[in-house]
This record gives structure tokens, C-alpha cells and sequence, in this order.
């Protein structure tokens, strides 16, 4: 190569080399033109498409991942919300259980202090009929009494008391029952 500068120049240099691989001028120069029509025409009705559906799907993709992103925030919250929602709600549930429990307690505690006051009330009514029944008792006793002493001092006496002697015998053993039951 450098035998052929040193003969004839560049010229030859090229034409030699031309000649080497094959190529020819005039062919080659259509070749370019025809590689340039055909890459215009590419790029023009192509890549011109094509790069603008790149970039529509580019957009779309930016945009799904932001909606995404968006979607993500949303789920977050909305999580977030029902966590507290059920606490809410089992706060709720545990308040209104300790309510029932209380409201329970308090109808059990009125129902036993019912109950007491009924059975205070029925164990005062017995002690009044029986003091009742006592005196009925005793009153019948002190009559009979006072009829034996009675019948008890006719008999020793031998004779039949009179009306006013009845009663003050009567009465003094009615004294005397009185005296000894209290």
C-alpha cells in the first residue's frame, strides 16, 4: 500500500483499492443516494410511528405507575381505616359488654336487696302474728285460769261465789298471770 502512495498518489491509491474489494464509483454513489431515500422514508412513515407509539406507551406505563402508586396510597389507607374501625369497633364491643356486665350486677344487686327487703318484711310479719298469736294465747290463758281460780275457790269454799266475787277473783288472777309472764 504504501508502494502504490509513493507511485501514484491518493488517486491511485483509492482506485487500486476499488479495484481490490470491487467496487465501482458510480454504483456506489446510487447505492448511498438510494440507502438515504430509503432511511428518510424509514424514518419519515417508520420510526416516526413507531418512536411516537414508544412514547405513547412510555406515557401510559408513567401514568399506570403513578395511578398504581395511587392505588398503593389508597389500599394503605383504606387498611389503615378499617384497622382502626375494628379497634373502634372492639373498643365498642368491650365497652358494651363492661355495660351489660354493670347493668347486670346492678339488677342482680336490686334484686337481692329485693329480695332482702321482702324477706326482712315477711320474718316481721311473722314476729307480729306470732306476738299476736302470744297474746291470743295468753289471753286465753289467763281466762282459763281465771275460771279454774274461779271453780278452784268454789269448790274450797264449799259454796257458790257471788257475781262481784267472781270478778275480783278474776281479776286478781289475771294480775297474777301478768306479773308471772313478764
Amino acid at each position: 500500500m504504501i508502494e502504490i502512495l509513493a507511485e501514484g498518489g491518493l488517486e491511485a491509491a483509492v482506485t487500486q483499492i476499488a479495484e481490490n474489494f470491487g467496487l465501482n464509483g458510480p454504483l456506489l454513489i446510487a447505492q448511498i443516494i438510494n440507502f438515504a431515500i430509503v432511511a428518510y422514508l424509514i424514518w419519515r412513515f417508520a420510526f416516526k410511528g413507531i418512536l411516537s407509539t414508544i412514547k405513547d406507551r412510555e406515557e401510559q406505563i408513567a401514568d399506570s405507575l403513578k395511578n398504581a402508586e395511587k392505588i398503593k396510597i389508597q389500599l394503605e389507607e383504606t387498611e389503615r381505616k378499617q384497622e382502626e374501625t375494628l379497634k373502634d369497633a372492639s373498643v365498642e364491643a368491650q365497652k358494651t359488654v363492661s355495660q351489660a356486665r354493670d347493668q347486670a350486677k346492678a339488677h342482680i344487686d336490686a334484686q337481692r336487696e329485693e329480695a332482702e327487703k321482702q324477706a326482712e318484711e315477711i320474718v316481721r310479719k311473722a314476729h307480729e302474728a306470732m306476738n299476736l298469736e302470744k297474746q291470743r294465747v295468753l289471753e286465753e290463758a289467763r281466762e282459763e285460769i281465771a275460771s279454774l281460780v274461779v271453780m278452784a275457790t268454789t269448790r274450797v269454799l264449799g259454796r257458790e261465789l257471788s257475781g262481784e266475787e267472781r270478778e275480783r277473783f278474776s281479776a286478781t288472777a289475771a294480775r297474777e298471770v301478768k306479773l308471772d309472764s313478764n
